[in-house]
C-alpha cells in the first residue's frame, strides 16, 4: 500500500495503517509491514547511517533501504490503537487511514478495560482486528485461530521455555505488543516517530522457513554501559556465542505434513550446547516429512559468498547484528522445464534458482550496534574485518558440510 496524496481532501493525507510482521522471528524492535515488499522498525540513526553508507559488495546480503517514514498512534471509535505511516518528506498537517488498499489489514488492536478494580493494565488483553481468512496470511495461519491472551504467554512459560507453537509465529506480535505499550505510556498520542523502510525479504516465498543467527563473539557495542556490557558477554560466554561464533536467536519452519510453522524462540536458541545447535541446523532444514538435502549446497555457496564479503571490508565490526538464512517451505517440482533437479539448477544473485524452485536466501539485519571507520559516534576504530563474525560464519558452514556428509 502506497501512501500517496489525496486527491479528493483538500491538504488530507492517506496513511498507511501498519500491521505486524508475521514474519518476525527474533530481535525485540517491533518489525512492521508497511506493504508486501516493505517492512518498517523505528530508526536508530546508527543503523540509518550503516544503511546509506553501505558498501557496494555488501549490498547482496542486506535488506533494501528505502529511506523514512512518520508513524504515530492513532485511536479509532472503538477505542483501538493502531499505528499509521505517512511518509517523512509530506506535510506534517491532518492526514487520513486510506481504505483503498485490497489487502485486509492485520494488526493487533487495544481491547479496552472498563470500571473495575483490579487496576489491569489497558493492554492486557489484545485481539486480532480483522477475520484471518480475509487475509493473504491466511496460508500461514489458522482460520481459528485467534489471540485473545497476553503475547507472552504464546511465547513461553513462566520457566522460559516455549511450547512448539506450529500454527503461528507469536514472537513478532509480543514485540509488537511490548512497543505499543511503550508508546502508550511514555509518549503523546499524537507523537510522530521515525521509521526505517527496509526490503521485506521474505515476500516472494509463500511458506518462509527462517533461521535468525545472533554472529560473532561479542554482542554489546562499544557505547555500552558497564551492567549491559557484563549482561552480553555473560550470555555470550553461556551460549554458543564464545564456541562457535553463532547462536540461534529464532527459527520457524513449515511442517508440510501438518501445515504449520515449528517456532523457536532465543530462549531456546540460548540453551543450546554445541551438538544442540548442530541438531536445531538440522531441524531447520527438515519439513516433517523429510529432510532437505538439496538446500544445502546453495546455503554453503552463499554463506561462502559472504564470508569473502566481510574478510574484504576492514574497520567493520557487526555487534550485536544477526544472520537470516531463508528458502522457501513450499516443495520444488521434481524437476525444472529443462530436465534439471532443483539443486542443479542455475543460481541468481539471491541464491535462487531462476526459474524459482531452490529459493534460498541470505541476509544480514540488525545494524544498530555496527561500527566502522567514519560511522556516527565512532568510539573506537577497528583494523582488519571483523574476527568475531568470521569465526562464527566459517563454523556455522563446516557444521553444515558435516550435516551434508553425514547425510
Amino acid at each position: 500500500m502506497v501512501v500517496q496524496d489525496s486527491t479528493d481532501a483538500g491538504d488530507a493525507r492517506v496513511g498507511v495503517r501498519l500491521e505486524p510482521f508475521l514474519h518476525q522471528v527474533g530481535g525485540h524492535l517491533s518489525v512492521m509491514k508497511y506493504d508486501e515488499h516493505t517492512v518498517c522498525k523505528p530508526l536508530i540513526f546508527q543503523e540509518q547511517r550503516f544503511y546509506e553508507s553501505l558498501p557496494l559488495a555488501m549490498k547482496r546480503f542486506t535488506p533494501q533501504y528505502k529511506g523514512t517514514i512518520t508513524v504515530h498512534l492513532q485511536r479509532d471509535s472503538r477505542g483501538h490503537l493502531s499505528l499509521v505511516a505517512t511518509p517523512l518528506k509530506e506535510n506534517r498537517g491532518p492526514f487520513k487511514v486510506s481504505t483503498e488498499s485490497a489487502a485486509v489489514p492485520i494488526w493487533q488492536t487495544l481491547q479496552q478495560t472498563t470500571g473495575g478494580t483490579g487496576g489491569a493494565h489497558p493492554l492486557a488483553q489484545w485481539q486480532l482486528a480483522h477475520s484471518l481468512e480475509e487475509s493473504p496470511a491466511t496460508l500461514l495461519l489458522r482460520s481459528d485461530f485467534h489471540l485473545n491472551a497476553p503475547v507472552s504467554s504464546l511465547v513461553e512459560d513462566a520457566k522460559g521455555n516455549q511450547a512448539e507453537r506450529r500454527s503461528f509465529n507469536p514472537w513478532g506480535l509480543q514485540c509488537h505488543q511490548a512497543h505499543l505499550t511503550r508508546l502508550c505510556t511514555e509518549y503523546p498520542e499524537n507523537q510522530r516517530h521515525r521509521f526505517l523502510l527496509l526490503e521485506n525479504v521474505v515476500s516472494q516465498y509463500k511458506h518462509p522457513c527462517i533461521l535468525d543467527l545472533k554472529m560473532g563473539t561479542r554482542q554489546h557495542g562499544d557505547d555500552a554501559s558497564e551492567e549491559k556490557k557484563a549482561r552480553h558477554v555473560r550470555k555470550c560466554a553461556q551460549s554458543t556465542s564464545a564456541c562457535l561464533g553463532v547462536r540461534i536467536c529464532g527459527m520457524q519452519v513449515y511442517q508440510v505434513d501438518k501445515k504449520h510453522f515449528l517456532c523457536k524462540d532465543k530462549y531456546y536458541g540460548r540453551k543450546l550446547s554445541v551438538e544442540g545447535f548442530r541438531q536445531a541446523l538440522h531441524q531447520f532444514l527438515h519439513d516433517g516429512t523429510r529432510f532437505r538435502t538439496e538446500l544445502l549446497e546453495p546455503i554453503q555457496r552463499r554463506l561462502q559468498a559472504l564470508l569473502s564479503v566481510i574478510r574484504s571490508q576492514s574497520s567493520y565490526r557487526f555487534y550485536s547484528s544477526s544472520l537470516l538464512i531463508i528458502y522457501d517451505g513450499q516443495e520444488p517440482p521434481e524437476r525444472t522445464p529443462g530436465g534439471l533437479h532443483p539443486q542443479e539448477a542455475p543460481q541468481t544473485a539471491h541464491g535462487s534458482s531462476s526459474r524459482g524452485l531452490t529459493k534460498v536466501d541470505i541476509r544480514m539485519i540488525d545494524f544498530a550496534h555496527t561500527t566502522y571507520k567514519g560511522s556516527w559516534n565512532e568510539h573506537t576504530t577497528y583494523d582488519g574485518p571483523d574476527p568475531g563474525y568470521i569465526f562464527g560464519l566459517e563454523n556455522l558452514i563446516q557444521i553444515l558440510q558435516d550435516i551434508q556428509e553425514g547425510e
